[in-house]
């Protein structure tokens, strides 16, 4: 952007405040009171209860619009998969929450077919996550210990050390479950925008390292009671390295041998996904040999290995919780329904941005927590969802729930009939799956000389969260809140002076195809998702949605250029005739559709504005700029500068000008140092002032409309002399 050379000249009395308001009057907007919200609330008609319905039970929604014959195959063969795996990982992680292995089957099964009703994510599956049976496992060890009686509780007598474990494990996934569905119908779901990345990065790094010592027992064959509380991190490697000489050789290579074997399938996959139809379930694989293997040798009588033994057959009746337990574990209870449920919805956002569809937040803790007091009454413990897993989900094809709920049908066979064909799997290679899908949380450590070197505030919120929650438990975190929710405002120019203010106070004068957007408050975890909703409400339009919209035409374009469908004349592409366009959208490489659009290889330049040939439709960008006001912008994290540089991105990959006015000095050199100006994204695109862009606009625009005056013009002169 050039702007040497380029004044604007400004002549206007000098305002206070309060001539200001005298020569302008605001505008006077009604606002509601408590008592018209509360009227609001109770006031329903049809067409609120049909809404009400298709928000209570989402699955209505997608039902209405499934496509049987396309999804149907993909999402059973989907579930197959994906049962595979997280029969597998209910085993494993059972053994975090210090439950008999065959209990997480049940996790498997009963939460996974409420969320399949209730939740609003289509591609999420729902079951057992590593930190959450760690934190669950922290309760049962110090209410059951290993060694040493179990705490006084009514409910206690009568019942083995196992089904003592089992109650409180299940009560007080109850009480998780009651807690995210309280926080559901009073409409708590924004709390998860209080967990920073930093913070939630910190966090699951150091789950991920006591996970891992926690299940070094298992891999070295050794007998190590479970320790809860602070300092059990130290106290548990205190007790391995006092027993180290009596490592269990065959569980110590059995466990190396599967970790290699897994990794390198892993890498494998991750390489060359694009290419294979399905990942390698090398899993399921390494576990069917692990228990072949151990059966035929008989590895628990020769080498006195630990293995899963009896399964538990079928399904038991369902059971209250204990009280006591409940009152005792409240202080765990919470931390777990808002990690429970920030796991979900960062996941299920994840995969609903990359399939175009919206999720609730409210309902996830309505769905999640349903999910746990049912799983709950029939002895599963805290649910929520696994990346892992839910990447295999739709990866291999899964379009919706129906997926999960073939999954949740893979873990009901293995339980009512086949389960006893895992007994003889020894533990340590449970333990090494377990380990070895700590590979992702581990790597978060990788982000220590990052943070240094760009943000050391949030550094040491790293470092920080991540210590403490090693040396004193993860069930201690306590998330501090301190965000606020701002009022954006779209402005404008007061008539005849280079004043802007809300379009909604006073009579402004807006200028065509430009949309100016302020900011009045710091950017920072908490509040950059809600900057991003506000300004796609502001402007009318996704950005992201149009991209993807774009690539797909163009895709069509291509096709039926390549085809013959479509021809290239003087007047613009025309379509040949009415052969039909194949409408089943080719979802490989659906990141591509995220990148800028290429009009490399087309043989005329596409007029997104214009009617498209053969019914294509992409929404219309009403703005040729945005401007955002920066100048109430004081601090700008790690967190939000991601999500501010994405989001800038979309628009500008939408033909949208973006202008940023008024930024702190501080700002732009941390922006400078933590790069993130690239070749989309330049330091040209910022203004001193919102009067300056604003100018810039108007004369870039000018000129524009200039140009094309002068293509019309010679177009018409060419036109002249060729008649």
């Amino acid at each position: 952007m050039h702007t040497q050379g380029q004044y604007y000249v400004v002549a206007r009395p000098i305002h206070s405040e309060d001539s200001f308001q005298k020569t302008y009057e605001k505008i006077y907007i009604r606002r509601k009171t408590l008592l018209d919200h509360v009227t609001d609330y109770l006031t329903w008609d049809s067409k609120r209860a049909k809404n009400a319905a298709l928000s209570l039970m989402p699955i209505i929604g997608w039902l209405r619009i499934y496509r049987l014959k396309e999804w149907l195959l993909n999402d059973i063969a989907s579930g197959v998969s994906t049962g595979l795996v997280a029969v597998l990982q209910g085993l494993a992680f059972s053994l975090l929450a210090s439950l008999p292995a065959s209990y997480g089957l049940y996790t498997a099964f009963f939460p996974a077919i409420v969320y399949f009703f209730l939740g609003t994510s289509r591609h999420i599956s729902v079951g057992s996550f590593p930190v959450l049976s760690l934190m669950v496992g922290q309760v049962v060890t110090r209410l059951v210990p290993d060694a040493g009686p179990a705490a006084n509780i009514t409910g206690f007598e009568g019942l083995t050390p196992n089904e003592q474990r089992v109650l409180v494990a299940s009560s007080v996934t109850f009480l998780t479950g009651l807690i995210q569905l309280g926080m559901g119908l009073l409409q708590a779901g924004f709390i998860v925008i209080y967990l920073s990345d930093t913070l939630v990065s910190g966090f699951t790094a150091a789950a991920a390292i006591l996970i891992l010592v926690s299940q070094l027992k298992f891999i070295l064959g050794l007998t190590v009671p479970g320790i809860s509380g602070p300092l059990s991190l130290i106290y548990t490697l205190e007790k391995i390295f006092s027993q180290i000489t009596s490592t269990n050789i065959c569980d110590l290579v059995m466990s190396m041998v599967i970790m290699l074997a897994v990794f390198v399938v892993k890498e494998i996959n991750d390489k060359y996904k694009s290419k294979l139809p399905v990942p390698i379930p090398i899993e399921v694989i390494m576990t069917i040999i692990a228990c072949g293997v151990s059966y035929g040798f008989n590895f628990k009588e020769r080498f006195r290995i630990d293995v899963v033994g009896q399964m538990v057959k079928g399904y038991e009746s369902p059971m209250l919780p204990n009280v006591e337990v409940m009152e005792c574990s409240i202080a765990e209870a919470i931390p777990m329904a808002i990690v429970g449920f920030a796991v979900g919805f960062s996941v299920a956002k994840v995969f609903a941005v990359k399939h175009d569809y919206v999720i609730d937040g409210n309902q996830e803790l309505v769905a999640f927590g349903a999910s746990n007091i049912v799983g709950a009454s029939f002895r599963s413990f805290v649910a929520s969802t696994a990346l892992s897993r839910t990447a295999v989900q739709e990866s291999t094809g899964g379009k919706t729930q129906i997926a999960s709920l073939v999954s949740a049908m893979m873990a009901m066979i293995v339980t009512v009939a086949i389960g006893f064909l895992l007994e003889p799997l020894p533990k340590s290679v449970l333990g090494a799956l377990v380990i070895i899908n700590l590979k992702g949380m581990l790597l978060q450590v990788t982000e220590v000389p990052y943070l240094w070197g760009r943000d050391r505030l949030d550094c040491v919120v790293w470092l920080g969260t991540c210590v403490a929650s090693i040396l004193l438990g993860i069930e201690l975190l306590t998330v501090v809140f301190k965000a606020q929710f701002p009022r954006c405002a779209v402005m404008a120019n007061i008539s005849g002076t280079d004043l802007y203010r809300s379009r909604k106070d006073y009579l402004c004068i807006s200028e065509p195809g430009v949309m100016i957007f302020r900011i009045p408050s710091p950017i920072f975890f908490a509040n950059i998702e809600f900057f991003r909703t506000k300004l796609t409400e502001a402007v009318g339009f996704s950005p992201l949605r149009v991209l993807r919209k774009r690539n797909k035409a163009l895709r069509k374009i291509r096709k039926m250029l390549k085809k013959g469908s479509l021809l290239v004349t003087r007047r613009g592409i025309l379509a040949t005739g009415s052969s039909p366009i194949d409408e089943s959208e080719d979802e490989r490489n659906m990141e591509d559709l995220d990148l800028p659009s290429d009009y490399s290889d087309l043989p005329v330049q596409v007029n997104w504005n214009s009617q498209l040939p053969a019914n294509i439709c992409v929404p219309p960008v009403p703005i040729h700029s945005l401007v955002l006001d920066f100048a109430a912008v004081s601090f700008l994290d790690m967190s939000a500068m991601k999500s501010l540089k994405a989001a800038l991105k979309e628009f500008i990959r939408v033909d949208v000008e973006v202008y940023i006015v008024s930024c702190d000095v501080d700002i732009l050199d941390k922006l400078y140092s933590c790069k993130f100006f690239d070749d989309e994204i330049r330091t040209s695109m910022f203004f001193p002032t919102l009067h300056d862009a604003m100018m810039y606009v108007q004369k870039k625009q000018d000129n524009t409309r200039k140009d094309k005056l002068n293509d019309v013009y010679i177009q018409a002169e060419v036109s002249s002399t060729q008649l």
